[in-house]
């Protein structure tokens, strides 16, 4: 049975997810603990040739939903095998920016494909390795698009082709998200991030802090 911790970082576009990722990282590791941050998709060689398929290819604007389901689940079945089950064995902390939850968001409720299919799809990538702990950031739909659209213009341009998807793909992709936090309370944690910078941090601090000493001292 693997020992160590893993956690995930969920939400929409813009709710700060990459920021409170390297927050905890680095307070984990002030701490003694070893941790490794990942993020989807990505986070192995093949993976990433995925990513770049999928979100930044000039040929892949013909990309049907199903497809992109399929190529998610494949960088994240490599993902798994690869780094997220040796590390836990190996009494790490994962934390992964993103992880299937998104899929069952963008995917499921974004692209409207059939959940069942997609959850289906997901647990065959997957088998048992699940987060225990999920820290979906909330944002509402507004400020989400409001920071997407400063992102594109103030940031170096990099062509996202899931950010082109239209304002009613990311508010089913918020509704998703919803339906998903209040299935799994025991898992997802809330946390609205609307909140400063500081303020978010000491409230994921607080929902990770009691989880840590299941896993030891390294």
């Amino acid at each position: 049975m693997s020992k160590g911790l893993f956690i995930s970082f969920e939400g929409t576009e813009g709710c700060g997810k990459s920021t409170q990722v390297k927050l905890l990282a680095d307070r984990l590791q002030s701490l003694g603990h070893r941790v490794r941050t990942l993020r989807e998709p990505g986070g192995t060689p093949i993976g990433e040739e995925v990513r770049h398929t999928l979100k930044h290819s000039k040929n892949n604007a013909a990309m049907t939903a199903e497809a992109e389901l399929l190529l998610m689940n494949a960088s994240r079945a490599q993902l798994v095998r690869e780094i997220i089950r040796p590390a836990l064995a190996n009494n790490e902390i994962i934390i992964c920016d993103r992880f299937y939850d998104s899929t069952t968001a963008y995917q499921g409720h974004g692209r409207e494909l059939d959940l069942e299919k997609v959850k289906a799809v997901i647990d065959f990538a997957v088998g048992d390795t699940r987060p225990q702990v999920t820290l979906f950031l909330h944002v509402p739909a507004d400020i989400s698009a409001e920071r997407l659209r400063s992102r594109q213009e103030n940031l170096p341009f990099v062509r996202d082709r899931i950010e082109e998807a239209d304002q009613k793909f990311f508010e089913r992709v918020a509704h998703g998200f919803g339906v998903i936090a209040a299935s799994e309370p025991h898992r997802v944690k809330f946390i609205n991030g609307m909140q400063s910078v500081e303020a978010v941090c000491a409230k994921i601090w607080d929902t990770i802090q009691p989880v840590l000493p299941r896993i030891g001292r390294w």
